[in-house]
């Protein structure tokens, strides 16, 4: 039996229309560029960090 974690985090259609496809897309560009102009201030003082290259990184700890 499925719990709630065994769920996919995100469910992709399967079956689009190769217009329908192409207007996903555009749509997660537009997302994306409205989230890096959104936080860009933040962005920028995170990549800017000469640190951030020496961080270590646990692939399997969760980003929140």
């Amino acid at each position: 039996m499925l719990k709630p974690n065994d769920l996919p985090l995100l469910c992709l259609p399967v079956d689009l229309s190769d217009e329908a496809a192409a207007t996903l897309i555009e749509f997660l560009y537009e997302l994306t560029e409205g989230l890096e102009s959104h936080y860009y201030a933040q962005l920028k003082r995170y990549y800017a960090n000469p640190d951030i290259t020496q961080r270590d990184v646990d692939p399997t700890d969760p980003p929140f």
